[in-house]
């Protein structure tokens, strides 16, 4: 079966972008341009190309402005280790990870108390019902929206503390210093990855197309008494620019089982 002509088109107008003939901030040829170019297809046919390649993120059409090559934002690698360190002063886990200073930093948030559904109940190993504080965060790089998510606390923990006032947002040292304010050592960090097509929501917060994938993950803030504390439910993240690295050490005992044959 042939493929539709639009697709050939934005398969075509794919590859002269990402080879750089049209770089990031260069203007689209016109419809009438484009039609041409492409053989006399129809205005129609080149608006579903173009269509689609916005939907991946890789134009933007603004009126008066026409058609352009979005700017890429830079890889952003999420270290192994990246919670081993305290940040340090007038910092989080975020501004390190995105190597950007305070004043670089802005954080829209929301606060609410809500209480634990099935979901969450299961994710703090706590009764449904329980009492939380949702908090529901927009990262931002220089005016780059480039992290989401919504951070649950315990309400028990944290009532009538600085951690339950937006105004303290951000807090210097991130979620870890905050437990520790309030006396809960927080001695272990876990996190699940998923991947996933945005919803609208998410695509639109993000300023990315439909058709970018984002990552998307839940982190859990464990006391040293084995006690989940916080739980970040999903933290989301544009999938095509954000590398996960993990550091896998082997100890000696691996040579053990080659030496004896065991594979």
């Amino acid at each position: 079966m042939a493929q539709p002509e639009y697709l050939r088109i934005a398969a075509d107008l794919r590859r002269r972008i990402s080879s750089g003939e049209y770089g990031p901030g260069d203007q689209i040829p016109t419809l009438p341009a484009l039609c041409r170019e492409y053989g006399g297809v129809s205005e129609t046919t080149i608006r579903n190309a173009l269509r689609l390649l916005g939907n991946e993120g890789l134009i933007e059409t603004r009126a008066r402005a026409g058609t352009r090559v979005r700017p890429r934002p830079p890889v952003h690698r999420m270290a192994a280790d990246r919670y081993r360190t305290a940040p340090g002063p007038k910092a989080t886990p975020y501004t390190r990870d995105q190597s950007i200073g305070w004043s670089e930093y802005r954080l829209d948030k929301r606060f609410e108390k809500v209480q634990a559904d099935n979901e969450l109940a299961g994710l703090f190993e706590c009764e449904a019902g329980e009492r939380l504080l949702a908090r529901h965060f927009v990262f931002y790089d220089n005016d780059q929206p480039t992290q989401m998510s919504t951070s649950y606390l315990r309400w028990a923990d944290i009532a009538d503390t600085p951690v339950a006032d937006p105004i303290n947002e951000p807090w210097p040292g991130g979620t870890r210093a905050q437990m520790a304010s309030i006396g809960l050592r927080v001695t272990r960090i876990t996190e699940s990855f998923t991947t996933s097509m945005p919803t609208e929501r998410e695509a639109t917060t993000l300023r990315i197309g439909a058709g970018v994938p984002v990552l998307r993950y839940t982190r859990r803030h464990i006391a040293d008494t084995g006690r989940i504390v916080e739980v970040a439910h999903p933290i989301v993240r544009r999938g095509d620019t954000t590398i996960v690295d993990f550091v896998i050490d082997l100890d000696d005992g691996t040579h053990n089982f080659e030496r004896h044959g065991q594979r």
